[in-house]
């Protein structure tokens, strides 16, 4: 019998380590202390769980174009919130607001999304953290 208990212990627990792993949260990826504000075109968009991810291509300053993926919320809760798959469109100018990745890579959360006519959409996933307006800006 406590074999019996102890195997079922096992696979619990490696169920609930299987889970954490597939599922990261908002800290383990994203900087909380790196808010970036990001503005360019949009190139794709994957509408898929866990995470929807846009990517919009980038223009420093010096003219150079670098394409950034953005994480946003599960589509189950976005649509809750109103968003469906065609609100963020390739070829749309949108402005990003997030935290930059942990790894140092051109990917950030996507915290709040605000397009040229001052609309703005919550795209952050329940857990996430959304930058506060105008004050988290680097």
């Amino acid at each position: 019998m406590k074999l019996r208990e102890l195997c079922a212990s096992v696979v619990i627990y490696l169920g609930f380590v299987g889970a954490l792993t597939a599922h990261h949260s908002f800290v383990a990826e994203f900087d909380e202390s790196k808010p970036i504000r990001l503005t360019g075109v949009v190139t794709k968009v994957e509408w898929q769980n866990p995470h929807v991810w846009f990517y919009a291509d980038i223009k420093d300053a010096s003219g150079k174009v670098t394409n950034w993926g953005f994480s946003g919320g599960a589509p189950g809760q976005l649509m809750r919130r109103g968003i469906t798959k065609s609100v963020i469109q390739p070829g749309m100018t949108i402005q990003v607001d997030g935290y930059r990745a942990r790894d140092g890579s051109n990917n950030a959360s996507g915290g709040r999304v605000t397009f040229p006519d001052g609309r703005m959409v919550f795209t952050a996933g329940s857990e996430d953290k959304v930058p506060n307006q105008g004050q988290d800006k680097k």
